[in-house]
């Protein structure tokens, strides 16, 4: 009798301390919780659009919620189903498809990408496959292109339109390997190469090879914009004076550089294929993850669509993407096992700093202080103002073409202003710049200071001003001549 009662006090004290324990866990979770939505509160207001997130350890979710609204019209909610336009973060499954071509033997990333694109000019120089993965190529970023010649997020364009469009430059920004200059072009290519070597576009190579064998039931590249995709959330952008939000959604049907629409679930399974090599294995995992190189031998910290950094001191591996209103970030800590998917459908989401904050929440106890911040980081050097008279700026007024855009810009002086006023492209359209203000900056040098566009113009033996050279970001040197 008194060993019956002996066991039940012991069972008794056991099983409280047991749920004091889980009381406890419980209790810790919960903070964790509340905290990570916190960093989503702004865009979980009644009629706002919003964010999926999903995190990670072990390869188990261990938190995942919705906020905001997948469409603002049908007043619809954002889940962790939702699925998204992830834009550049699209990249690592471009290169996975590459690599895995290369596995199969069909291919070697170090092929001369004339081999499989020969409409691409003899610049004197060989490009690699490779060049195209480590953004290595000097190859103008196709979207800066277009985006010049007057074609709209929104307007419809294909592969054809992409291609012509590359083809049709007559320079490289920089010898191939010299430099490292972010291009969508390369990636772009890449998805040619994909279809022109395997026969199958990479919408159906990478659900084949990839998203299939990955049960990534709800992913898939969006290469035709009448195309249907289930539980899609539309994107928007604020609208800052006036309120309320804008539609933001491209149009654009070529993949490669973006496209891949997709789950924070989704994009969970193929993050744990990095620790179990499901797909490709542990070789073709390494070379993913390979860091790239310059010609003179300094490592970049961009790899194959994917970053390979340091953060507040333990290794991480990221690529985030951005296109109309959608904002993606893929965030993997590896030796720690842990990842966030923040996935969101409005232009000012800043989901990279949204992803980190919630890894910090999890992961403070293993990360070192963040680094003090320089005040003038990230800001643009800005050239003052060079005093310029009307009549001085008449001199670089006129119609100017581009035969490398199929575009012409009207400049002319209002206001006392040098502006782009009109901009015709190779469809016939004009399209209004709205007036963009050339600033002058120096001799024959003008910016337009909000779009990042650097205008040098030329002279002909008699001092006439006879053309002029543009400089926009990831595009340099786009020749125009007066006409």
């Amino acid at each position: 009798m008194r060993m019956q009662k002996y066991a039940r006090i012991v069972l008794t004290l056991a099983a409280t301390a047991a749920f004091g324990g889980l009381g406890l866990a419980t209790g810790a979770q919960d903070k964790k919780s509340a905290a990570v939505d916190e960093v989503f509160a702004d865009v979980a207001k009644p009629g706002s659009p919003g964010c999926a997130l999903a995190v990670a350890r072990d390869g188990k979710i261990i938190y995942e919620k919705g906020y905001g609204l997948a469409n603002i019209e049908e007043d619809v909610s954002i889940t962790p189903q939702t699925v998204f336009d992830i834009g550049s973060t699209s990249k690592q499954f471009t290169a996975a498809s590459i690599l895995l071509l290369e596995k199969q033997g069909k291919l070697s990333v170090h092929d001369d990408i004339r081999k499989y694109v020969p409409e691409i000019p003899d610049y004197g120089h060989k490009i690699t496959i490779l060049h195209l993965l480590n953004h290595t190529s000097g190859l103008r970023d196709y979207l800066t292109l277009f985006e010049l010649a007057g074609i709209n997020t929104d307007s419809v364009t294909t592969d054809e339109d992409a291609l012509a469009i590359i083809a049709n430059q007559k320079a490289l920004n920089f010898e191939p390997g010299s430099e490292w200059l972010y291009s969508n072009s390369g990636f772009f290519l890449l998805s040619v190469i994909v279809k022109r070597v395997s026969g199958r576009t990479l919408a159906q190579f990478a659900a084949e090879n990839i998203f299939t064998p990955l049960e990534m039931n709800s992913t898939v590249y969006r290469d035709d914009h009448t195309q249907i995709v289930p539980n899609r959330a539309l994107a928007y952008d604020k609208k800052e004076k006036e309120g309320g939000y804008s539609l933001n959604v491209s149009y654009f049907e070529q993949t490669g550089d973006g496209a891949v629409h997709t789950s924070v679930g989704d994009l969970l399974k193929w993050d744990e294929n990095f620790y179990s090599g499901k797909i490709g294995g542990k070789e073709f995992l390494a070379e993913l993850q390979e860091p790239g190189r310059l010609n003179d031998g300094k490592t970049l910290n961009y790899a194959k669509g994917l970053m390979v950094e340091k953060y507040r001191g333990l290794s991480i591996v990221k690529h985030g993407g951005s296109w109309g209103g959608y904002r993606a970030q893929l965030l993997r800590f590896p030796e720690q096992h842990f990842s966030v998917v923040c996935l969101c459908n409005v232009g000012n989401a800043e989901t990279e700093k949204r992803a980190l904050r919630v890894a910090g929440i999890y992961l403070s106890e293993q990360m070192k202080e963040p680094a003090a911040r320089a005040k003038e980081a990230g800001k643009r050097e800005k050239k003052e103002s060079v005093a310029m008279a009307p009549e001085n700026l008449a001199r670089y007024s006129g119609s100017f073409r581009s035969e490398e855009l199929r575009a012409t810009y009207l400049l002319a002086v209002e206001d006392g202003k040098l502006k782009l006023t009109k901009l015709q492209s190779g469809d016939g359209f004009l399209h209004a710049p709205q007036h963009m203000e050339l600033r002058p900056v120096g001799s024959d040098e003008f910016t337009v200071d909000d779009q990042g566009l650097k205008f040098r113009f030329e002279h002909d033996g008699s001092g006439n001003v006879s053309g002029l050279r543009l400089d926009a970001g990831r595009t340099k040197g786009i020749e125009f001549k007066r006409k």
